[in-house]
């Protein structure tokens, strides 16, 4: 009852998985992945142990193809099973079982694979492919672009709920703590993947570094603008640096906090535009 499609970043090392479906918090069943091990996406009466199980397998140096083969001879309800794999080295497969509901299949291509199932037609797989593909940029922008390529060519035939994106990569996660890169999801929403989208560039906006030609020097009219927004957000602008320092940190923008005299555009364009 879902479609996804999973990737892998040769360059940055980052194995990912984008998943739509007409049901309730479809990020919590269908994507698995764990950095320099591979990404799995379970669906279709989703077995999940076909995630823990085949991220062992992923590390014991299987492929993606081994690992479909080993998940699937091992469950006798495997005609009923989807899923999708890709490997270390990003290698790709996909599994459709007989008796998952029409339209229902999958492809591969150089690092991706696509599924789905109760889908208006293959034109969703086949589109999530080729803008794969096609397609410039991260990983994560690749997917979702993926991802909204595959609704517009039909989608799942039932409508959309839920959505969700999960990238890792090694020490990729909060403090670099843990690989889990970006892990976003919408439970239930008219339209998911457009809220999806939304909050991805939320949390670019939070988390990601703050490009060398985006500083800006607080002085002339951007200092003027920026000390007058800040006081009509109830901020005490006597001393600037104290009130943006203030604003910074209780909008939780301490990754994007330059030196003193200086602030990211990005966030600058966030305070102008807030109300």
């Amino acid at each position: 009852m879902t479609y996804s499609i999973i990737g892998f970043d040769p360059k940055e090392k980052e194995w990912g998985i984008a998943v739509q479906s007409k049901f309730l918090g479809v990020g919590a069943v269908v994507p698995f992945a764990e950095a320099n091990a591979g990404a799995i996406a379970t669906q279709s009466y989703a077995n999940t142990r076909y995630g823990p199980e085949g991220l062992k397998l992923l590390k014991e140096g299987k492929t993606a193809q081994e690992v479909v083969d080993l998940l699937t001879e091992a469950d006798e309800d495997r005609a009923f099973r989807q899923l999708g794999v890709i490997d270390a080295h990003g290698n790709a497969a996909t599994y459709t079982g007989d008796k998952c509901y029409n339209w229902a299949g999958g492809q591969t291509g150089a690092f991706y694979a696509a599924q789905g199932n109760i889908l208006v037609s293959e034109e969703t797989v086949h589109a999530m492919g080729e803008t794969f593909t096609k397609t410039e940029g991260t990983l994560a922008e690749r997917l979702l672009k993926a991802l909204e390529a595959g609704q517009n060519a039909g989608g799942d035939s039932r409508g959309q709920q839920s959505a969700a994106l999960l990238v890792v990569k090694e020490k990729g996660g909060y403090a670099g703590f843990n690989d889990r890169y970006i892990d976003l999801r919408v439970d239930d929403h008219q339209q998911p993947i457009q809220e999806l989208i939304r909050i991805y560039q939320l949390q670019q906006l939070y988390f990601a570094p703050t490009k060398k030609e985006n500083i800006l020097e607080m002085s002339g009219d951007l200092e003027k603008t920026l000390k007058t927004k800040l006081r009509k957000l109830g901020y005490k602008t006597d001393n600037l640096q104290e009130a943006l320092t203030t604003y910074i940190h209780t909008e939780n923008f301490e990754g994007r906090e330059q030196a003193k005299g200086y602030i990211d555009k990005e966030v600058l364009d966030y305070i102008l535009a807030q109300k």
